[in-house]
């Protein structure tokens, strides 16, 4: 992209009052950008309203040194960096079905994203997977087995860099992912020269070595509300399907799965405990027809499919292996006769109902629980609870 281009294409989404619909429809008449600016009043007048049409005559306040920030954020890394606009061949074809799509994206990731067609057919080989911010102990681990899975099998798996199970799934397509192809993409809701949260500062580093860093919003963007919302419907956009792996009723992650639904991809979603506030949302999602799933088998046939040449052939969840990247770790094997375990079953559970359960004294039950937690068997939650843990099959 040459420097006048990013110009006009700048110019057009910084435009105040004038949004993607219209936008488009401005394109769609007069052609590329810089022609929309050499119309008169009179022709834009009649795609736009008057206000519009004021606003795109005018050069939007802090244009220049948007140009400035974006060219010099391109030139420092011009084989890693791209801006892709609704022209741009290697925009992803998936995104332009859809009702809004993005002006302009803004991507960083690996010289090897770029081979071939790049982001452009991603939609054919990617899986979104999202859920809670706060999940429980069991919810990270399903999130990170199901995404090493579906990464080992050939899958981009996409999310949103949150906290909670996004970053568990970045995590673990990481760690499954081949170094010659795209291992997962964040979506996220600031400019590519912020990370949100802070705390996915190095997660962040590792995925743009591996996979790709995606934003439709300018370098500078902060990490505003409304932001996040929005980005779901790329998430939605990118892929074959949405899995949802835990979610409460008022949760960002069933508007990704509603997104999914309205583009006519598929929803699938891990069930959980009744007792669950982080499993209501996917129980939700199953009573309204979305896909009930036990294993990353199951997203894959129902997906049809079929693993590349060349990708590793184990589909199990059930080793989560080792990844100094990612710092996904396999926990030891669970003794099953373990009285401890067996009483808690898969439900969190008190101190109070444990010792009911067993029989156990209080000491001699605190000490096995400790154990079991250093072992990554039991995880705490809030509330005083204790929560097994248990690799997904």
């Amino acid at each position: 992209m040459e420097r006048d281009e990013l110009y006009s294409w700048l110019r057009l989404s910084l435009t105040p009052g004038v949004g993607n619909t219209k936008a488009r429809a401005l394109l769609s008449t007069f052609g590329l950008p810089s022609q929309v600016f050499l119309q008169s009043s009179a022709s834009l007048c009649a795609v736009l309203s008057a206000r519009q049409t004021d606003a795109v005559l005018q050069v939007p306040e802090g244009l220049d040194a948007q140009l400035k920030t974006t060219w010099g954020w391109l030139e420092e890394h011009r084989d890693t960096r791209r801006v892709l606009t609704l022209g741009d061949a290697a925009y992803p074809r998936s995104l332009l079905e859809m009702e809004d799509p993005p002006l302009i994206l803004y991507a960083m990731g690996a010289p090897h994203a770029w081979e071939e067609d790049g982001l452009a057919s991603c939609a054919s080989r990617s899986i979104a997977v999202v859920g809670s911010r706060n999940p429980t102990a069991q919810g990270v681990a399903n999130a990170r087995q199901f995404s090493l899975a579906l990464s080992q099998a050939g899958l981009t798996v996409v999310s949103g860099l949150a906290l909670g199970v996004d970053g568990a799934a970045h995590e673990g397509a990481l760690a499954g992912g081949s170094e010659a192809g795209i291992s997962t993409i964040a979506v996220v809701g600031t400019g590519l020269d912020r990370v949100y949260p802070r705390q996915h500062l190095s997660l962040a580093h590792h995925i743009a070595q591996s996979g790709i860093l995606l934003s439709e919003y300018p370098l500078g963007t902060p990490p505003l509300s409304a932001n996040f919302p929005k980005r779901n419907r790329i998430i939605a956009g990118l892929t074959l399907g949405t899995l949802v792996v835990e979610a409460a009723m008022q949760s960002g992650s069933l508007i990704t799965a509603r997104l999914a639904l309205e583009q006519g991809k598929d929803v699938f979603a891990i069930p959980g405990s009744i007792h669950s506030t982080q499993s209501r949302g996917c129980h939700a999602l199953i009573k309204q027809g979305a896909k009930l799933v036990e294993g990353a088998q199951d997203v894959l046939e129902e997906l049809r499919f079929e693993r590349p040449s060349g990708t590793k052939t184990s589909l199990e969840v059930t080793d989560v292996g080792t990844s100094s990247r990612a710092g996904v770790s396999e926990p030891p094997a669970a003794p099953d006769e373990d009285v401890v375990l067996r009483a808690l079953a898969y439900d969190p559970a008190s101190l109070d109902l444990l010792q009911t359960r067993t029989g156990l004294s209080t000491a001699d039950l605190l000490v096995r629980l400790m154990e079991l937690e250093l072992q990554c068997h039991v995880a705490r939650v809030p509330g005083g609870l204790f929560q097994r843990v248990v690799t997904a099959q």
